[in-house]
């Protein structure tokens, strides 16, 4: 099997990748949707963006671009399901909505992937729902890349499974570590779960009952407990917990970064020599800053499902939609897919 998709990623090199783009969802839709899927298509001639919404809204927005027409095509969707909507619900009741389109034309086979600014409920009960999980996956998790001092790292699960079980965790482990080695280029991926110290019998008993299970699991290198402040320095390149804790983390990383990006800002400009030193260190801290601004990784893949489904902020601007769809290509080429069925089928199996 580990040939037929290694050949199965050679030949989808090359190949066009279709990716439906929910150009309704979130704060900025449709300007910033639309915008952030012409910057993609620009960039890389091998993807194809639908974009699902409102045909005359959708339209408009293109007009204000160049941009190849082959590239994108426009799929009406009547309804938009809100962020304040019962996902279930809506997933149920507005069939005509852009995220259940979208999530549908990945069912179909008609498109490779799925982004959404959207209400993260509906997409995760969407994806669930109507895309659906591959066999032996016992609940699909977010996971996005987080940045730190030695590049990124995949903090796994950061918002769709509060009430984890220690399987669901060590299944977290095995399809992060794929996604990390094969998409982000990390050989032999460091895994750590996410405790209150480094000791092995630390910990609450979702964490002391999984431990044992991820260090006995022959397909991870799992290096052991990782406390939340040794995250940001690189301590993991996996970092693995249950949703309520990965959100808690992901909101502080989001909210500590926004702060210290303002006095940094604000400290610049206290006095004419601080505003001269500014100007000579700008280049330099911008480049810095930039490798710690959660944008630029695009958005949290639903790991786990025949599909790529692929969740960004809901304050998502052009810059990260774009990198959302990006990203799609690799995993497309790197048949993420076809390796998480490979480590969680046929380990289950042995």
């Amino acid at each position: 099997m580990a040939e037929k998709i290694a050949q199965d990623a050679k030949n989808a090199q090359n190949a066009i990748v279709n990716v439906a783009v929910d150009a309704m969802g979130g704060d900025n839709a449709p300007a910033e949707v639309v915008k952030g899927a012409v910057d993609a298509i620009n960039q890389d001639k091998r993807i194809k963006v639908f974009l699902v919404g409102k045909e005359p809204l959708v339209a408009e927005e293109l007009k204000k671009y160049t941009y190849n027409p082959e590239q994108v095509e426009v799929v009406h969707a009547e309804e938009v399901i809100e962020m304040s909507e019962p996902p279930v619900n809506a997933i149920r009741k507005k069939k005509d909505s852009s995220i259940v389109k979208g999530m549908h034309m990945v069912k179909d086979g008609v498109c490779d992937a799925f982004v959404s600014a959207g209400s993260t409920g509906a997409v995760l009960v969407g994806g669930q729902v109507i895309v659906g999980r591959i066999r032996g996956v016992e609940r699909p998790p977010l996971a996005p890349l987080i940045p730190t001092a030695d590049g990124v790292a995949l903090l796994i699960d950061c918002g769709a499974n509060v009430d984890a079980r220690a399987s669901h965790l060590v299944q977290f482990a095995k399809m992060g570590s794929v996604y990390m080695q094969h998409v982000v280029g990390i050989p032999n991926p460091r895994v750590g779960i996410v405790n209150i110290g480094a000791e092995e019998e630390k910990g609450n008993a979702l964490v002391k009952e999984t431990y044992p299970l991820l260090k006995n699991c022959p397909e991870i290198n799992f290096i052991g407990s990782v406390e939340a402040r040794d995250i940001p320095a690189g301590a993991a390149d996996v970092v693995v917990c249950e949703a309520f804790v990965g959100n808690v983390i992901l909101k502080m990383y989001e909210g500590v970064g926004g702060v210290l990006l303002s006095k940094v800002k604000s400290g610049m400009k206290t006095s004419l020599r601080s505003m001269i030193g500014g100007m000579l260190v700008k280049p330099a801290l911008k480049k810095t800053l930039k490798s710690f601004d959660t944008e630029q990784y695009g958005g949290a893949p639903l790991l786990g499902l025949n599909g790529l489904v692929v969740k960004t902020h809901g304050s998502s601007k052009a810059i990260e939609i774009c990198n959302s769809i990006l990203q799609c290509q690799t995993f497309k080429e790197q048949a993420i897919n076809d390796r998480i069925r490979e480590q969680i089928v046929l380990a289950d199996q042995a």
